[in-house]
């Protein structure tokens, strides 16, 4: 028993022994295909600038620790130039329509006066005469003449007042062909 206990030890101690002569010629094995790879290299470390320092000059600067003072408002007044559109007058049907969506598509000559034929972006056939009004901007016809007509629009201007702006629609070409 003592010789098959001793067998058996030192068959354990070769097995072991073999066992870790394996491991150690793997390990050998990997360390050179370690060794033989290519190396990649390192991009260096970017370039760190120096900090530069910045005075704070109180001379010509307010103070940052104090509330400024408010600035001054100064609001103009419009000019009044005595020109206002009649916000009380009864709006007629062409002052719906932008003056540009309108078309002036003929003129009739009744009653010793010029009437236009003006079509809206609906197709409506209007007469109009001088003195009707028309367009968005407070427009009132001051001239029909067989080409074209004179506008005189009331609009606001920059400063909060109104002032007075010469518009004209001309007779569309292709309504005289048809």
């Amino acid at each position: 028993m003592k010789r098959s206990s001793l067998l058996l030890v030192i068959g354990v101690c070769f097995l072991t022994a073999c066992d870790h002569q394996e491991k150690r010629q793997s390990l050998e094995k990997y360390i050179i295909d370690v060794k033989q790879r290519n190396v990649a290299q390192i991009e260096p470390l970017p370039e760190v600038r120096p900090y530069e320092t910045f005075t704070y000059k109180v001379s010509d600067l307010r103070s940052p620790f104090v509330t400024p003072e408010p600035e001054q408002v100064v609001f103009e007044l419009p000019d009044d130039n005595g020109i206002r559109p009649d916000v009380n007058r009864r709006k007629e049907p062409l002052e719906s329509f932008p003056l540009d969506s309108l078309r002036m598509v003929g003129t009739i000559e009744k009653d010793f006066g010029m009437w236009a034929i003006v079509v809206d972006t609906e197709g409506t056939v209007h007469r109009i005469t001088k003195g009707n009004f028309i367009g968005q901007n407070h427009g009132k016809i001051e001239v029909i003449d067989e080409e074209k007509m004179i506008i005189r629009e009331i609009v606001a201007d920059p400063k909060g007042g109104w002032k007075e702006k010469e518009a004209s629609m001309a007779l569309i070409e292709e309504a005289q062909t048809q």
